[in-house]
């Protein structure tokens, strides 16, 4: 399989080192050699079975749009760009492309959204959420953990959630569930040791959205993989 990886951080350039090792071909491009999208040639992508977006929100509105008219297939992982979903979830449908995107692709932050839901169906407990991210990252909170909130809110829908962000260093993520009354507390918490998990995930995700028309979140094909 072809894929292109856009963004050369550090998560991308795991995500372009795991994808060879699963025995793909891997082209990668950074912000630079692809300012506005610019490289994203039909000519390009007529080769290209999946590009697999890491880079930044502006980056990736522009990286969709341009795989999508092209009737390309792209895995997205870059998150504050939401707001366009829909109107990219249309071109998609127009075009004959795919759009898969996730708020976080790491197969534990998967299991941490399942238990999420399990903790959110308790009756008389409040909720927070404490999110932790290098220093630069762009959004917060991050998606994760609206996503994290989003599933309280379905399963408890009168319930208020609080997110507190902290920015550090080179942390990798971490996020943390709390459920708490006058009697107990409790947590549930993933942290990221490094950002491998990501990169698999991703690329797993572009595996399994290869041949397919359509628009997906990562959590609703988890099942699957």
């Amino acid at each position: 399989m072809n894929i292109l990886v856009l963004g050369k951080g550090k998560t991308g350039s795991l995500v372009a080192e795991v994808a060879q090792q699963r025995g793909h071909s891997v082209t990668s491009l950074d912000e630079t050699e692809n300012a506005g999208a610019a490289a994203l040639t039909a000519e390009l992508l007529k080769n290209i079975d999946v590009a697999i977006d890491f880079t930044a929100p502006a980056a990736a509105v522009s990286n969709i749009t341009a795989v999508l008219t092209a009737g390309g297939r792209i895995v997205v992982g870059t998150t504050g760009w939401y707001e366009h979903l829909d109107a990219f979830k249309k071109l998609a449908a127009k075009t004959g492309g795919a759009l898969l995107y996730g708020t976080n692709f790491s197969i534990g932050v998967q299991k941490l959204f399942q238990l999420t839901a399990e903790l959110a169906q308790l009756e008389g407990y409040t909720f927070s959420i404490d999110e932790t991210h290098h220093v630069t990252k762009l959004d917060a909170p991050s998606g994760t953990a609206l996503t994290l909130k989003q599933i309280i809110t379905e399963k408890s829908p009168h319930a208020v959630v609080e997110i507190t962000s902290y920015r550090i260093a080179d942390a990798k993520g971490e996020h943390i569930v709390r459920a708490s009354n006058d009697i107990d507390t409790i947590e549930v918490r993933h942290d990221a040791t490094s950002r491998r998990g990501f990169a698999l995930g991703a690329v797993r995700a572009a595996e399994w959205v290869t041949g397919k028309t359509g628009s997906w979140e990562f959590r609703e094909i988890f099942p699957t993989l």
